[in-house]
C-alpha cells in the first residue's frame, strides 16, 4: 500500500510526504511506485492506543461475554483505536475470572488489537471509589493479583492501586516487577503517594478524578506524580476535567500526559439507563453518573477525546502524541508510532479531524 500527499506524524511533528507499507511500514517520505491513495493533505497518524476503556455499544469487558468482547474490538477499530487495554471494574474474583476468560479468548478478526488488560481495581480506596462498587473492594493482595494475571495468560499490563491501603507498598514493590502500577481511586496525601512512586509505581489513573484536588498546601497524589516523573491519564471529554485544567496539566506534565477514553458501555449509544459493575448508571447529555449523581466514566471514543483536547487549545501534535506514543510507552507495548519496520497501524484524518481511513497491520478496516 502506498499513500501519498499526507501530513505524516513522526513523533513530535507532521512531515509532508508519502508512506509505503504492507503489514509493517517499509518507507516514509519519498516512496517509489504508483499511489494507492491520495491523502489530499490529510493527517496520517499512528492508530490510537486506549489503555483505559471499559466498553461501548452496550457491551462491557466486565460482563464476561465473549461475543461482546468481539463486538468491542470491531467498534474500537471503526473509531480509530487500533490497540487497547481491556479494562475491568472492581469485581469479586469469580466475576473477574469470567471477564478475563472472555478477554483472553478474543480473536482480532479485523478488529483492534487487545494489547493486554488494565485491572482498575479491586485494590482501591473506599472514600475515593467513585463509581466503583464498594462491595467488591479488596486490600492490595499480591496472591490475588498473581491468580488474576495467570488467569489472563500473563497479559495484565496495568493495575490501579490506592497506595494508602494496608499492604499497598509491599504490593507495589512486587507487582511493579510484573507490569505498570498506577496510583488512583485514592485519598493518599503527597508523602504517601510519593513513597508509592519510590516503591515502583510509575503512572496515575485518570488524573484529578478519584483523588483529592491539587491544593497549594496539600499537593496530594497530583503533586507527587509531578515530582516523581510519573505518566498520567486524562479524560478529555470536557466533563471530567475542566478545559483550563487540561491546558495547565499539559503544561505541567508535557509528554507524560496519556489521553484515555475511560469509555463505558454507553459510548456510541444514546442517553438512557445502563449498568456499570452491577450498579445502575444514567446518561444525560452524554454525562454518565450513578443514580446519586456520582460521576462515572465517559461516553466518548478516544478519537473524540483528541478532537475535544484540540478544541481546548492543545496543539494537534501534542494531542496526537498523548493518544498514541505516550500511552504505548507507559505500558510497554509496540504501538503508537510510525517508523520504518514498525507495525502499520495507521489512521487518516481530514483537516476537521474526521476519520477517513484505518489500517491495522496494513489491512484496511471497513
Amino acid at each position: 500500500m502506498i499513500i501519498r500527499n499526507a501530513q505524516i506524524f513522526l513523533g513530535d511533528r507532521f512531515v509532508s510526504g508519502g508512506i509505503s507499507f504492507r503489514d509493517r511500514v517499509e518507507a516514509i517520505g519519498v516512496v517509489e511506485g504508483p499511489a494507492d491513495l491520495d491523502a489530499q493533505g490529510g493527517y496520517l497518524i499512528p492508530g490510537l492506543v486506549d489503555i483505559h476503556t471499559h466498553g461501548a455499544i452496550g457491551e462491557d469487558f466486565s460482563d464476561g461475554n465473549p461475543a461482546g468482547v468481539q463486538k468491542l474490538g470491531q467498534w474500537y477499530a471503526s473509531q480509530g483505536t487500533t490497540s487497547f487495554l481491556a479494562t475491568t471494574m472492581t469485581l469479586q474474583e469469580p466475576a473477574l475470572n469470567a471477564a478475563l476468560d472472555a478477554i483472553r479468548g478474543y480473536r482480532r478478526a479485523g478488529g483492534a488489537k487487545c494489547a493486554g488488560i488494565h485491572l482498575e481495581g479491586p485494590f482501591l480506596s473506599y472514600s475515593r471509589r467513585g463509581a466503583q462498587n464498594p462491595e467488591n473492594l479488596h486490600r492490595p493482595d499480591v496472591a490475588l493479583f498473581q491468580r488474576l494475571n495467570a488467569r489472563s495468560g500473563g497479559t495484565v499490563r496495568l493495575v490501579t492501586v490506592a497506595p494508602e491501603e494496608p499492604g499497598a507498598l509491599e504490593f507495589i514493590r512486587a507487582i511493579s516487577q510484573v507490569c505498570t502500577v498506577s496510583l488512583g481511586h485514592s485519598a493518599a496525601d503527597y508523602e504517601t503517594a510519593l513513597a508509592a512512586y519510590q516503591a515502583g509505581a510509575t503512572h496515575a489513573t485518570h488524573l484529578c478524578n478519584g483523588m483529592p484536588p491539587l491544593h497549594h498546601r496539600a499537593p496530594g497524589l497530583i503533586g507527587a506524580a509531578f515530582d516523581a516523573g510519573a505518566t498520567v491519564e486524562l479524560i478529555c471529554d470536557g466533563l471530567h476535567v475542566h478545559p483550563a485544567m487540561v491546558r495547565m496539566l499539559f503544561q505541567l506534565f508535557g509528554d507524560r500526559v496519556n489521553l484515555i477514553s475511560d469509555a463505558l458501555r454507553c459510548a456510541g449509544m444514546p442517553d438512557g439507563d445502563y449498568t456499570l459493575g452491577g450498579q445502575p448508571i444514567r446518561v444525560s447529555f452524554g454525562k454518565a453518573t450513578l443514580l446519586d449523581g456520582t460521576l462515572a466514566g465517559s461516553s466518548i471514543s478516544l478519537l473524540e477525546g483528541v478532537r475535544r483536547t484540540v478544541s481546548f487549545g492543545i496543539p494537534l501534535e501534542r494531542a496526537v502524541y498523548a493518544a498514541t506514543t505516550a500511552p504505548a510507552r507507559s505500558v510497554g507495548i509496540e504501538a503508537g508510532e510510525i517508523a520504518v519496520g514498525g507495525p502499520a497501524d495507521l489512521i487518516l484524518l481530514g483537516p476537521d479531524l474526521s476519520l477517513r481511513g484505518v489500517w491495522i497491520d496494513g489491512q484496511p478496516v471497513s
